[in-house]
């Protein structure tokens, strides 16, 4: 009988002094990292890419535009 306690007792207490403390704190830095929103790199980062992408859709508009003159029913030919 003692046995089955020891081995029951000394899981749970391990878990609740090490296991159980880590998760929380780090589930409540993960919380506190969403609430915080972007680092400042970061919104920079993702500025820096919306200004890639709005020149590279400039970029595919001129394309597109120039073929439409160049080929004008190369949309028709394309395959989806």
């Amino acid at each position: 009988m003692d046995g089955i306690v020891v081995a029951f007792f000394v899981p749970v207490v391990v878990f609740l002094l090490v296991v159980a403390p880590i998760w929380i704190i780090v589930h409540y830095k993960s919380k506190a990292n969403v609430v915080n929103g972007l680092s400042s790199s970061e919104r920079a980062e993702l500025d820096e890419m919306i200004e890639v992408a709005n020149k590279m859709a400039a970029r595919i508009e001129t394309l597109e535009s120039i073929l439409d003159v160049e080929s004008p029913g190369w949309r028709e030919n394309q395959e989806a």
